[in-house]
């Protein structure tokens, strides 16, 4: 940010720069607001705001925003809901930038019908009665011709993603896939398959926190990002493993540049110390550990000696970090994280983070792994018809031996349409989602998208993803929909409830995905299964929790009662053995290895370089790169190399170079750094667009998923983003 500081980057400087931009993507049709706007600007004086709650849509994290609509019926601002304590009372720079992507000048203004080439950037206006008569027309052909599983269906994480499922399951189709296949499943299913369930982490009351591969400094995580800061300041230790020197390395107290795909050796070795040392609880042991035996034989073998030579971390040190880890048990942990490894074993990896959190007795307990609290939320129940003609399974099952069926697998579901096998799939739905540019290996998404009959996209702004349809859809942002209740973990927050209603009129003729689903099962004689309006919907949900409606309007948030710590005092865990499972027998018994048994990294060969993936501050995967305001902090991606391979290869800063692999490849400019390791390079996400509909973006940078090949997770079949080896030249 000293860019910024030293051209006068203030917070008034920023809210200009938020006014400027609405009015001037409100040109055509909404004239009236730049006048509006220029008037107070010119007066320099702030007219008089109405205030809206909302909950912020920019990332997942759903923060409570407050935003400031002037006389107009524009919105000048947003500022975090201090009611809302996930959020910390906070509003990240993407959040700010939310009223970018409400006045953006790229937004879908009505639906879109492609002519021509897929791709090839030439549309014809529909109205919405042409646009859905056409959708619910080949929706019901395909489903005729293949099945009613002949529609592949993909909602990434929103609030009124439910009712993308709920209109697959009503038109017959149960393959619906997740955005989170391509990144978090992996870490789900080693948690889930160890506790019982998903935890949080409560990195406020924690006093030793070791964090592999999660960069949660700049790839921000509401409230644990804010809790770890505040947690260091209260005498917490924080250790990062990462190939890269990210800004969380930079405030930590002890950085190991790890070597890539180590991860698993290293806690394998922690495990041994703790063992080997006895520095666990043993009644908590007793009590609550399943396999504890044969965990202590299995890991004699991984000795800090031994995970030295893996991990390129030193022996004393491995030691050190594990008796001060157990030290401040339980009060300690390994953090969960998001792509903390993400290799063919990730499962198995993240496997061995949760058997230290086990063995640290940080389970259910103050400044460790805490239970999602239950929130009593109903929504309109429904049976679903039953189509006699539609196979078995899902279009990708056994693909990998433990997928989630209600994530699915992107990567598996696309190999399968591609192979048209086990059965043909025909159409594809996305909504809130961009696997154009979240998938690894663009090139096999555009074949799957060539094998299509029929594609629809319901999106704010014309996509890689969107530009590939055939039909696009044009979606309001989150500041001019009504949506359901969602409920929200907030760890030491406690657990809640938001909604959102609009902060303004839904702008052009963008509709929202429920009224969309409305539509389309109407046409397609499933309107009784929609027969609810928002409100009806949102009054069956509140069933349960009468007061709630009330405090919503007054604060934006409604806040459950619950228990926070020692939720499974005298209650077993919600496994197969009832207890912890170090040791898996349903793993056992699927073929597995019941416990993570370490296979070292394929060798970087000394030409070639691993490619990792990452975040920062302002970029959402690939959907936010374009935003007038944050494409000003991070106009384009670079390519992150060490300073002695760059020397070797003649490099000088901004020098452009072509990464390739056997997936694709890519031009970008570099940056010659010693924040990454010199067998490992980096470049950020969301860039080297084929989408001519995002102008700030086409043309910038280069795809990561243009050169990521598209490796899976043995078990859960979870994207495994690091496998990926790259050749450099000099362009």
């Amino acid at each position: 940010m000293s860019a910024n500081k030293d051209k006068g980057f203030t917070r008034r400087g920023f809210l200009k720069v938020s006014g400027a931009a609405g009015a001037a993507a409100a040109i055509g049709g909404h004239a009236h607001v730049l006048k509006a706007f220029a008037k107070g600007a010119e007066n320099n004086q702030e007219p008089d705001l109405r205030n809206a709650y909302s909950v912020c849509d920019m990332c997942f994290n759903k923060c409570g925003v407050i935003a400031r609509v002037d006389k107009s019926g524009i919105v000048r601002k947003l500022d975090p809901n201090p009611k809302f304590a996930k959020s910390r009372g906070m509003l990240c720079a993407r959040g700010n930038a939310g009223i970018a992507q409400l006045y953006g000048p790229d937004r879908l203004k009505y639906p879109l019908l492609r002519k021509g080439e897929r791709g090839g950037g030439q549309w014809q206006r529909l109205t919405w009665d042409e646009a859905l008569d056409l959708a619910a027309e080949r929706l019901e052909k395909i489903g005729k011709a293949c099945t009613r599983c002949g529609v592949l269906f993909m909602a990434g994480t929103d609030m009124q993603s439910s009712f993308v499922h709920r209109f697959a399951s009503v038109f017959g189709s149960f393959n619906v896939i997740s955005h989170e296949s391509n990144c978090l499943v992996s870490v789900n299913r080693a948690f889930v398959d160890t506790f019982g369930e998903v935890p949080n982490p409560d990195l406020l009351h924690c006093k030793y926190v070791i964090m592999a591969g999660a960069n949660r400094f700049e790839a921000l995580v509401t409230p644990d990002t804010m809790d770890l800061m505040t947690a260091m300041q209260q005498g917490c230790k924080l250790v990062v493993l990462d190939p890269r020197f990210t800004k969380t390395a930079a405030l930590a107290h002890e950085y190991h540049p790890i070597r890539p795909g180590t991860d698993m050796a290293f806690f394998l070795a922690v495990a041994h110390v703790i063992i080997e040392e006895d520095l666990y609880d043993r009644k908590f042991a007793e009590e609550r550990l399943n396999g504890l035996d044969q965990l202590s034989a299995h890991v004699k073998q991984y000795t800090p000696e031994w995970a030295e030579k893996e991990c390129e971390i030193p022996a004393p040190d491995i030691r050190r970090i594990a008796r001060e880890l157990a030290e401040a048990a339980p009060a300690a942990m390994v953090y969960p994280g998001r792509r903390s490894s993400d290799y063919e074993d990730s499962t198995q990896i993240r496997r061995s983070f949760a058997i230290v959190n086990a063995l640290l007795g940080n389970f259910d307990q103050k400044g460790g792994l805490t239970i999602a609290q239950p929130i009593p939320l109903k929504g309109v129940a429904y049976d679903a018809p039953w189509y006699d003609d539609n196979p078995k399974d899902r279009v990708e099952a056994g693909r990998s031996k433990m997928m989630f069926e209600e994530e699915g697998s992107f990567k598996h579901a696309r190999d399968a349409v591609i192979e048209g096998k086990p059965y043909p799939v025909k159409g594809f739905f996305t909504y809130k989602t961009n696997p154009m540019a979240t998938g690894a290996n663009r090139q096999k998404t555009i074949e799957m998208i060539r094998k299509l009959d029929f594609m629809v996209s319901v999106d704010i702004v014309m996509s890689d993803t969107a530009w590939m349809a055939d039909l696009v859809l044009p979606a309001p942002t989150y500041l001019e929909r009504q949506d359901p209740i969602s409920p929200v973990q907030g760890v030491t927050a406690g657990a809640c409830i938001v909604t959102r209603d609009p902060v303004v009129p839904a702008l052009y003729e963008s509709k929202p995905v429920f009224w969309i689903m409305k539509e389309l099962a109407k046409r397609l004689d499933l309107g009784e299964f929609f027969d609810f309006t928002m409100e009806d919907y949102r009054k069956k949900q509140l069933a349960a929790l009468p007061e709630a409606q009330a405090a919503l309007e007054k604060d934006g948030v409604y806040y459950i009662p619950g228990k926070l710590y020692g939720v499974y005092e005298g209650k077993p865990i919600k496994t197969t053995s009832k207890k912890i499972e170090l040791y898996s027998q349903r793993y056992k018994q699927a073929g597995l290895d019941p416990m993570p048994v370490y296979r070292p990294p394929r060798e970087v060969p000394a030409d070639r370089f691993r490619l990792v993936v990452g975040r920062n501050g302002y970029i959402t995967q690939g959907s936010s790169t374009n935003n007038s305001l944050l494409s000003e902090l991070a106009p384009e991606n670079t390519l992150w190399i060490h300073p002695g391979p760059a020397k070797k290869m003649g490099l000088h800063p901004e020098d452009s170079v072509e990464v390739s692999s056997k997936a694709g490849k890519g031009t970008l400019k570099v940056r010659i750094t010693e924040e990454t390791r010199p067998d490992t390079v980096y470049m950020d996400s969301g860039f080297g667009v084929i989408s001519k509909g995002l102008s700030r973006v086409h043309g910038k940078g280069a795809s990561i998923v243009e050169i990521l090949e598209d490796y899976n997770d043995e078990i859960s079949g979870n994207m495994a983003m690091h496998e990926t080896l790259v050749s450099i030249r000099k362009v």
